[in-house]
C-alpha cells in the first residue's frame, strides 16, 4: 500500500471527522470546532492512501524554542502500519530541532510515544481543563 504523508491544510471535514468518529474522540462531537482547530494549526500533517485520508498530526508552535503536537490519530482500520510514525517523522522534519517538544500520552498510547523516543518529563504530570467525555 503506497502510503502518501505532506504537509498540507487543504483537507476537507469529511476526510476528517470519520478518523475521529472512529477512535471515539469527543472533539468529534464538535465538527465545525474540530476542522478549524485542525486548519488553523501551526502545521498539518496528513496521511494518504490514494483518496482516502488514513491519519493526521497537527502542531502548536512558537516556532522558535516550543511545540505541542495535540492530535495524532490513526484511522484504526490503519494502526499497526506504521503511519502514526511517519507521521512522527514528518513532524520531526520541520520540529525535531526545537528546545521543547511536548505532547500528552494517554493509555496505549504511552508505549507508542516512548517508541517514538518520547520519554516522561522529569516527574511532571499532565493537567488540564478538560471539556471533553472521553478519558
Amino acid at each position: 500500500m503506497a502510503i502518501e504523508i505532506k504537509e498540507t491544510k487543504d483537507v476537507k471535514l469529511k476526510d476528517v471527522l470519520p478518523i475521529y468518529e472512529a477512535n471515539h474522540w469527543s472533539s468529534a462531537e464538535k465538527p465545525d470546532l474540530l476542522y478549524q482547530a485542525l486548519i488553523n494549526s501551526h502545521t498539518l500533517v496528513t496521511a494518504w492512501h490514494e483518496d482516502r485520508l488514513m491519519g493526521l498530526g497537527n502542531a502548536l508552535s512558537d516556532g522558535y524554542l516550543v511545540v505541542y503536537y495535540s492530535h495524532l490519530i490513526v484511522h484504526p482500520d490503519y494502526q499497526g502500519k506504521g503511519i502514526g510514525k511517519m507521521i512522527i517523522a514528518k513532524l520531526q522534519e520541520k520540529y525535531g530541532h526545537l528546545h521543547q517538544q511536548i505532547l500528552v500520552a494517554d493509555g496505549k498510547a504511552v508505549d507508542f510515544y516512548k517508541r517514538c523516543g518520547c520519554e516522561q518529563a522529569g516527574q511532571t504530570k499532565a493537567m488540564w481543563i478538560y471539556q471533553g467525555n472521553d478519558h
